[in-house]
Formats: C-alpha cells, sequence, structure tokens
C-alpha cells in the first residue's frame, strides 16, 4: 500500500523547482486550488513532483495530481495492483502507454508493531494501536516509486493524475503489511516511463530490500510566501 509520503526537498529541489516553474503548475493550482509545494508529506490528491515522458519521449518532470477521479466512487484511486493492471479497464490503457515515476524520500505504512505480533492471537492484534512506519530502499537517498498516469479534464484543462502501482510486499514490510509499492532502482527509470517499454519485464528488476524504522513527525514546509 501507499497512501502517504515524504519528499524532502533538499535532495528532490532539482526536481521540485522544476517542476513548480512550469506553466502547467500554475494551471493546475488555478483550476483545482492546489497548492504548488510538492515537498513534505504528500498525501491524495496533493500535486508532486512527477517523471514522465515528454513528446520526444524522454524523461521530463511534470506536476501531477496523486489519484484518479471515477464516477463510481467519491474517493480518487490512488493505488493500482500490479497483478491486474493489464486487465482492469481504468488502468490497462496506463500500463501499456503512461507509466511514470513518483521520486520520494521515503513511503508510510501503519501496522502493529513486528514486536508484538508473535504474543498475541489475531483478534488481540486488532486491538492494538497500530504505529507509523517510515520505508525506503536500502542505501537509497530517493525511493522511486512506479506510478501509471491519464490525463482527466478539470476546469476546462487536462490535468495529469497519477497512481501508485503496488505489489506483494517483502520483509521486513511484510512483518506489519501484505502490500507495498513497486521501487525502482535509478538505473530502471529511463525504461520505466518508455512508452514502448515492457513494464512487466521492468517490474521484476524492482528493489526488494527495504530499510524500516517507526516514523517521526517531521515539520510541513512553510508556503513560499512565508519563507524569508
Amino acid at each position: 500500500m501507499c497512501t502517504w509520503f515524504y519528499a524532502d526537498y533538499k535532495p528532490l529541489s532539482t526536481i521540485i523547482d522544476k517542476a513548480q516553474q512550469l506553466p502547467l503548475t500554475s494551471a493546475i493550482m488555478n483550476a483545482m486550488s492546489k497548492p504548488s509545494t510538492m515537498s513534505g508529506n504528500i498525501r491524495p490528491t496533493d500535486m508532486a513532483a512527477v517523471f514522465a515522458p515528454n513528446k520526444q519521449g524522454n524523461m521530463a518532470v511534470f506536476p501531477m495530481i496523486w489519484g484518479f477521479t471515477v464516477e463510481q466512487s467519491s474517493k480518487p484511486l490512488i493505488n493500482c495492483r500490479i497483478e491486474t493492471a493489464d486487465q482492469k479497464p481504468v488502468w490497462k490503457d496506463s500500463w501499456f502507454r503512461r507509466r511514470c515515476v513518483i521520486p520520494a524520500s521515503w513511503y508510510y505504512e501503519w501496522g502493529v508493531p513486528p514486536s508484538e505480533v508473535g504474543f498475541h492471537n489475531a483478534n488481540e492484534q486488532r486491538s492494538i494501536k497500530k504505529e507509523k512506519f517510515a520505508i525506503q530502499p536500502e542505501g537509497a537517498e530517493i525511493t522511486y516509486l512506479a506510478g501509471l498516469y491519464r490525463f482527466e479534464e478539470h476546469q476546462g484543462i487536462q490535468v495529469p493524475m497519477f497512481a501508485v502501482l503496488t505489489r506483494e510486499s517483502v520483509a521486513p514490510v511484510s512483518d506489519i503489511h501484505d502490500r507495498m509499492p513497486l521501487i525502482l532502482g535509478k538505473e530502471s527509470l529511463n525504461d520505466w516511463i518508455r512508452p514502448n517499454g515492457d513494464p512487466q519485464s521492468i517490474a521484476k528488476k524492482a528493489l526488494t530490500k527495504m530499510i524500516m524504522e517507526k516514523a517521526k513527525d517531521y515539520p510541513e514546509p512553510k508556503p513560499a510566501f512565508m519563507q524569508v
């Protein structure tokens, strides 16, 4: 699962600054009343800096909104299971033609502390307060979340919207949750976003060595007009 991730401005400043300067960012801000911060805690319906192919098919930075909107639900679709991405109508076209990468510092997951699992049965575990954990690939400063995107019309403009792909989790994440984002290595980014690439084969190269620790509460970045 991925319902919340953190974008630390310092290591991601080049990417975030580039996205904030694009005319599309201002258009999305005006049309959807979304701030263009793109750093700190990023939640569903927030704007984020995302890698996707430009008109020449090369990797470029774009502002996107997190979550596909669908008539059947009042909540956006923020995650897509990789096992059915090539089958379900809402995802199929994006799976084959519109793939993206969301640069983050880490993502969050909530679960029963692993130290408590072996000492309680399933019913007892439900009553234990879940803790928030920060998760990222071992030895990585940037966590590259694999995603899909599409364009939706909002207030008369075409807005790119993204969703994060998820897969079966691996240890230590599997100790607290059965799903996790599909996380790519830096060497796979260009192949992933390439429209004529083979997503299934690239997904097999996803990173599996994760580190997990109890999350801290990081301060939200100040709006631009408050920064000195």
